[in-house]
């Protein structure tokens, strides 16, 4: 008679446990199990073999230790290729085990939990469990190791066929690694972060994939996206797509772009953002109006561009929208009319992000990939600090001067450096960005803004380093200039505008972006 095969159950997931079990004895598996697993494959009709009656010991210090004896630990690291193995089996009267079907207590879940303590979420650090994993992956040709219950049926699959592949077995070894390093990395992070170490020596991350995509930036490059373990209040992985094809890597790079913009403004404020850069910025006391004004600030740029407003999108401006081509829309919500009017453009990508509004978690750090290599840099979230605000320059911005100049400082933040913009108090008028040398970007923008630019003002990311850059602003009838000031000829740059009654404001902080 052929000797049973034995898998060793213990899941914290109980999704499906008991069909998958019931389906194992059918292939003539004997099942051990532990604490609360036995107890529920018990109640629900599987013969279960405690795993006390292996090891001779009754489980310890709270449930803690079950698992951890050298009964379990042979047989799930014996190779039966190797004689000298087995005949220490047979000396410490251990049964091979086969299968091992673990998932792990959710640190994740447990640290989520709001006013969860450190001593809480230390005690949900399992031990057992990624100890078991881990050696039965190391043994995966001789045991069938499974941490997602999503491949249970795979599984049942494999054994209707007569056996579990190696194919089948080494991938299953390949999840249970990246499992047990996704478990590490959250545990560390969670206690770097507790320790306050903001840049750890060993710098660990855990994304997870929720998409393969046609292509990456260009057709001929493959690419998938990969989200956070913890999806972030107000972030783009939280949206919800509503209608349309999805999301192709341009887009999530676009969007993401004129999210981080948006969230600079309090007043119902409309951004248009293309190739991660503002097309135009409009804000008013109505949606509409602020659609039109980031619309008229650049209309020929729109064409497929993004859309993102801070709040509802109602039917009077999803009536406009569907007017020209943008790929998509993301916004606090949409009225049912507005979706009624949109959902008639096939191409388009609808996302609602409620919490739009919701700045970055301080914790929250940016990350960039070189080959060989990774940067990492908190993220740029001060606009300036006030203490820094100094009027420079002998006439002092009026009023308006000084709202238009504060709002177009929030688009220049994030504009691709140098960077200009040109603009009044509620909407841009014009915009330089991604040049070699900071007048090349003065002339992009008053270019951009042509005559729209008299009686407006200037923002620049860094410090307008050129009296040149003065000139040029004057003549096109800029009226005020805020930057951040601390270049080496500044005095120059302060005399040229005090010349051409021009009124400047340093800000004291650059805001390169790359």
């Amino acid at each position: 008679m052929e000797q049973k095969k034995r898998a060793l159950v213990s899941v914290y997931d109980k999704t499906n446990i008991v069909e998958f079990c019931k389906y194992l004895t059918e292939y003539g598996y004997e099942i051990v199990s532990t604490g609360g697993t036995a107890k529920v494959l018990s109640e629900g009709g599987v013969d279960v073999i405690p795993v006390s009656a292996l090891t001779g010991t009754e489980e310890c210090l709270g449930g803690i230790i079950k698992t951890l004896h050298p009964k379990v630990y042979a047989g799930l690291l014996a190779d039966k290729e190797k004689q000298a193995h087995m005949q220490t089996l047979a000396e410490m009267d251990v049964t091979p085990i086969d299968m091992l079907v673990v998932n792990l207590t959710p640190f994740k879940e447990a640290i989520m939990r709001k006013n969860c303590s450190v001593e809480e979420a230390i005690d949900n650090i399992d031990v057992g469990g990624p100890s078991m994993l881990r050696a039965a992956a190391k043994n995966y040709t001789n045991v069938t190791v499974i941490v997602d219950p999503k491949d249970y049926q795979r599984v049942l699959c494999e054994l209707a066929i007569g056996r579990i592949s190696t194919e089948f077995k080494k991938y299953l070894q390949y999840k249970v690694f990246a499992h047990t390093a996704v478990y590490d990395s959250v545990i560390s992070n969670y206690l770097a972060n507790q320790l306050g170490v903001k840049f750890p020596e060993i710098a660990t991350f855990a994304y997870r994939k929720t998409q393969e995509m046609r292509y990456g930036e260009n057709p001929h490059q493959r690419s998938a996206f990969y989200i956070d373990e913890f999806v972030r209040p107000g972030s783009l992985p939280g949206a919800k797509q509503l209608w349309g094809k999805e999301l192709s890597y341009n887009n999530i790079s676009d969007t993401e772009d004129a999210l981080c913009l948006i969230k600079e403004f309090e007043e119902p404020t409309v951004v248009i953002s293309k190739h991660a850069n503002p097309v135009g910025v409009g804000s008013a006391t109505t949606v509409f109006e602020a659609f039109i004004k980031a619309y008229e600030a650049d209309p020929d740029s729109t064409y497929g561009g993004v859309v993102a407003a801070n709040v509802i999108i109602d039917a009077r401006t999803a009536e406009a929208i569907s007017k020209i081509y943008v790929e998509i829309i993301i916004a606090v919500g949409f009225t049912p009319e507005a979706m009624s009017i949109l959902t008639r453009k096939e191409n388009i990508r609808i996302l609602e992000l409620p919490d739009i509004r919701v700045k970055r978690e301080a914790d929250s750090l940016d990350t960039r990939k070189v080959y060989g290599g990774l940067l990492v840099q908190e993220y740029d979230d001060v606009l300036f600090n006030e203490e820094d605000l100094k009027i420079v320059t002998k006439r002092a911005p009026t009023v308006s001067e000084m709202k238009a100049l504060l709002f177009n400082w929030k688009v220049v933040k994030h504009t691709k450096s140098d960077a200009i913009v040109i603009g009044v108090a509620d909407q841009t008028k014009g915009i330089g960005m991604g040049q070699t040398n900071r007048f090349w970007a003065v002339e992009q923008a008053l270019s951009h803004a042509g005559e729209l630019a008299n009686g407006a003002v200037m923002a620049s990311d860094a410090f307008l380093a050129s009296v040149q850059c003065v000139e040029a602003a004057h003549k096109a009838g800029i009226r005020a200039i805020i930057q951040p000031c601390g270049y080496i000829d500044d005095k120059s740059v302060i005399e040229a505008c005090d010349k051409y009654d021009i009124a400047m404001v340093s800000v004291g902080m650059r805001h390169f972006k790359r």
